[in-house]
């Protein structure tokens, strides 16, 4: 090839690698950019995410305490002491399950009934949904304070309900027997965020899919049982998984109300290494504790994704 013939070939190739060029340095300039405006929420997770799991971490292998002048490490003292002999252990382990399982199934339901009502066709359907919704808005605080004084035995509302139909009163909070379904009723009450949840997935059901039940002779148990489940499967799975996973997380109740009596029936998990943390500076017991509720709670969430691969349907297919 010639000379002349080289600088031809050549020639016109000069201003696309200029332009690849200009455009490598556009891009980097971009991500540079986008890397600084989330420079903030970066460093937020590194600083108060991240970097705290990890000190909990280290801090559950040692005797920390926040009054002590050394730290000592000690190595898995704190989980053997835990499982042999901390009894409020067990006992927050035992109250936490059944806290979790009931309140999240008795909350499914209950937002399941109540977003079926919300897709009902009826008048004054924004004000219905607003009041439905409603509790969801109220401050943790002063939903705790508001039912302390419903579940009051001696002047409560609830109480007073009972008395007016002629059943006998109950202690509510304030006996052993009853203190957790009390606190599962106060979990219903606040369902209405799983409930809106429910209800968007309501309103995305095929409208010919219930017709087609409805023309084949089925009712509406049919078309609620071929159609809508199955169509809602996949929010009744996340409204399970975040339901149970706030569940296991349950705090306010024993600190605000219950203080986790009475006798240790409402010794929430959390409560308990607020309790060994705060109350008795025992930082490094108190991190052991929260990585064995990390570990529960994982284990849980596996085996419900393991279980849910039999019930939930995405689009066309299992």
């Amino acid at each position: 090839m010639s000379r002349e013939g080289a600088n031809v070939d050549i020639e016109p190739l000069k201003p696309s690698i200029r332009a690849r060029k200009k455009a490598t340095r556009f891009a980097r300039k971009e991500y540079l950019a986008g890397y600084m405006f989330t420079l903030p929420a970066i460093l937020g997770l590194l600083v108060w995410t991240i970097g705290p799991i990890i000190a909990s971490l280290v801090l559950s292998f040692t005797d920390y305490q926040v009054i002590a002048e050394t730290i000592n490490w000690i190595g898995f003292d704190n989980y053997i002491t835990i499982f042999t002999e901390d009894l409020y252990f067990k006992q927050a382990l035992i109250v936490t399950l059944y806290f979790a399982f009931a309140s999240t199934a008795a909350t499914l339901v209950a937002a399941l009934l109540i977003a079926l009502l919300m897709n009902m066709k009826v008048k004054g359907q924004g004000l219905w949904r607003t009041l439905f919704y409603l509790p969801v808005l109220v401050p943790a605080v002063a939903a705790n304070i508001l039912w302390m004084w419903l579940f009051n035995p001696e002047f409560g509302l609830l109480n007073g309900i009972l008395r007016f139909f002629g059943l006998p009163a109950s202690m509510w909070i304030y006996d052993e027997a009853s203190v957790i379904p009390s606190l599962i009723l106060l979990s219903i009450w606040g369902c209405g965020g799983a409930a809106l949840i429910f209800l968007a997935g309501l309103q995305e059901i095929p409208k010919d899919q219930l017709e087609a039940v409805e023309l084949d002779g089925g009712n509406a148990w049919h078309q609620f049982r071929f159609v809508t489940l199955p169509a809602i499967s996949p929010i009744i799975f996340f409204n399970l998984i975040m339901g149970l996973i706030g569940a296991f997380q349950t705090f306010n109740q024993a600190y605000i109300m219950t203080e986790g009596g009475p006798n240790n029936a409402s010794l929430f998990y959390v409560y308990l290494i607020y309790r060994e943390a705060f109350v008795h500076s025992n930082m490094g017991y108190a991190s052991a504790l929260a990585w064995i509720l990390f570990l529960v709670v994982s284990l849980f969430t596996v085996l419900i994704f393991k279980w849910g691969k039999g019930w939930v349907f995405y689009g066309g297919g299992k």
